[in-house]
């Protein structure tokens, strides 16, 4: 039987399940809007986290929590940064970081796997282009791949995907929504981290 990669892996689960990976994923690259708001003075995180919340709140109780998911994703489009006219490479992570809970919203409200399966790939394309940016820059195209398939920060994304659904498929079939302990026990996970998915400190 052939294995699954992780994005079929996250297609599989039902769809409050594929919503907590997602939550998860948005609430790891959030730091990264912290720090290039801190930097520059742009933006507000708040959106943000008002929005990770609603859906973190609404995702074990969808019956008894209404979330306007299109309001969520306005405020959130509103401070989301261009790369045109901030020349800083943390701009990068944080337009991943709003494009990735846009995206989540955007499957919520579409009901749709789709769109939640591309949090996991914004997610490990922002660690990608990090990495290219601040270390392959001076690399040739051949030096660069070698450097992605290496680089711990990868390596550590791609890992926590993994362990994060090698957890969620053993729960999921016994309850057909999560509970409000998971659900706490996985944001717990992002905050005890203590880094975003390219290393950025969560700041207290």
């Amino acid at each position: 039987m052939a294995v699954l990669n992780t994005f079929e892996r996250i297609r599989e689960l039902p769809m409050a399940y594929q919503t907590v990976v997602a939550l998860y994923l948005c609430e790891r690259m959030v730091p990264n809007y912290h720090l290039f708001h801190q930097v520059t003075g742009f933006g507000d995180p708040q959106p943000l986290e008002g929005a990770l919340n609603a859906c973190w709140d609404w995702v074990w109780q969808p019956k008894k929590v209404k979330v306007n998911f299109s309001r969520w994703q306005e405020k959130v489009d509103d401070v989301t940064p261009s790369e045109y006219g901030h020349d800083l490479l943390g701009v990068y992570p944080a337009i991943d970081a709003c494009t990735a809970i846009s995206t989540m919203l955007q499957g919520l409200m579409d009901k749709t796997s789709a769109e939640l399966v591309s949090v996991a790939k914004i997610s490990q394309a922002d660690v990608a282009k990090f990495v290219e940016l601040t270390e392959g820059a001076e690399l040739d195209a051949e030096q660069r791949q070698q450097l992605l398939r290496e680089h711990e920060l990868v390596q550590y994304e791609v890992d926590i995907q993994q362990a994060l659904l090698n957890y969620l498929e053993v729960v999921a079939p016994t309850a057909s929504l999560p509970s409000k302990e998971l659900v706490a026990q996985i944001r717990a996970m992002a905050d005890d981290e203590g880094i975003s998915n390219i290393g950025v400190a969560i700041s207290e």
